[in-house]
């Protein structure tokens, strides 16, 4: 399965690359990364990747915007929110418009494991 991760932090970004490659997530290959919401929209019409990691706020485009262009892009994407903001109605408003599952930052590398398993078997 195709992964996209998208974040404006390189520092979280590349520790969702490195988790990624988890002996557990076998089936999970980053095909791309993004800084922002603009760039995902991009990266995600070139790559169609199966699942994407989802910061909310980022300059250009913020997360929920591009959830919902992605969700244009293709229905079936299973995104995995993961972000600082973590209050109810944020995760519910990001879940409404497309998103899978919420991860809040900070997260253990065991905790965004079993986020990307959850996501993976639905």
């Amino acid at each position: 399965m195709k992964m996209l991760v998208v974040d404006d932090s390189s520092v979280i970004r590349n520790r969702i690359v490195q988790v990624a490659r988890h002996p557990d997530l076998p089936d999970l290959e980053v095909v791309a990364t993004a800084r922002h919401g603009g760039e995902a929209l991009l990266m995600a019409k070139e790559y169609l990747p199966d699942v994407v990691t989802m910061d909310l706020t980022m300059p250009n485009v913020d997360g929920v915007a591009c959830i919902k262009g992605l969700m244009k892009i293709s229905p079936d994407m299973r995104i995995l929110v993961v972000s600082a903001l973590g209050d109810r109605r944020t995760a519910l408003n990001a879940m409404s418009c497309g998103a899978h599952g919420f991860l809040h930052k900070p997260f253990t590398s065991e905790e965004l494991v079993e986020g990307l398993k959850e996501l993976l078997k639905d």
